[in-house]
């Protein structure tokens, strides 16, 4: 299941994957994202996937750089951070991060959300 709300004080689209997550859900979070008129056009999301498993093969993971790259259409950048513990998703989440490199886009995988923010916080929006 995935679950997400924006954190205006941060100003970042907070995400949590847990239990079972399928591909049709992270495609349907990545489309319900490009479709959002509200999100900042410069997108910082952090994601909290430590109670999570994805439940669908690492060749699937072309179909969601195709939806990610349909979303950063509407975007001036997305920087992408996810925390994970699992080594399953991790492998994935890495695998993910190199299929997906774009001019506009930031993916990176991490252990702790101190560190994941960190990183957020080190992208500043150009806008600003």
């Amino acid at each position: 299941m995935i679950t997400s709300k924006f954190n205006s004080d941060r100003n970042i689209l907070e995400t949590r994957f847990f239990g079972e997550v399928t591909l049709k859900e992270i495609i349907d979070y990545i489309d319900a994202t490009r479709l959002n008129r509200d999100y900042p056009r410069y997108l910082k999301i952090l994601t909290d996937g430590l109670e999570s498993f994805m439940n669908f093969p690492g060749e699937a993971l072309p179909k969601i750089v195709e939806a990610n790259n349909r979303s950063l259409e509407k975007y001036d950048a997305i920087v992408d951070a996810i925390i994970l513990d699992s080594p399953r998703e991790t492998a994935l989440s890495i695998f993910y991060e190199e299929l997906s490199k774009a001019p506009k886009y930031r993916f990176k995988v991490f252990s702790t959300k101190r560190a994941a923010i960190e990183w957020l916080d080190s992208f500043k929006d150009p806008k600003l």
